[in-house]
């Protein structure tokens, strides 16, 4: 009987341990996967603002070369 309340236990602490691993590794996925698209959204702003610089910068060169 004995042996029985060992197994029963192991089993259990196991199936808990392979639960919280589970859970956790869920969780881990998540959280990268948030930050990845987060980073990707700020990549997306960053060259949206240099796409507009570069077409302000050739108005401002074709205005020169109208001027001149």
């Amino acid at each position: 009987m004995e042996v029985l309340k060992q197994v029963v236990f192991w089993v259990g602490v196991t199936l808990v341990g392979g639960f919280v691993a589970y859970v956790g590794r869920y969780g881990a996925e998540r959280l990268l996967k948030r930050r990845r698209q987060r980073q990707a959204e700020a990549l997306d702003k960053e060259r949206a603002k240099l796409e507009k610089k570069r077409a302000k910068a050739a108005a401002k060169t074709e205005k020169k070369r109208k001027d001149s």
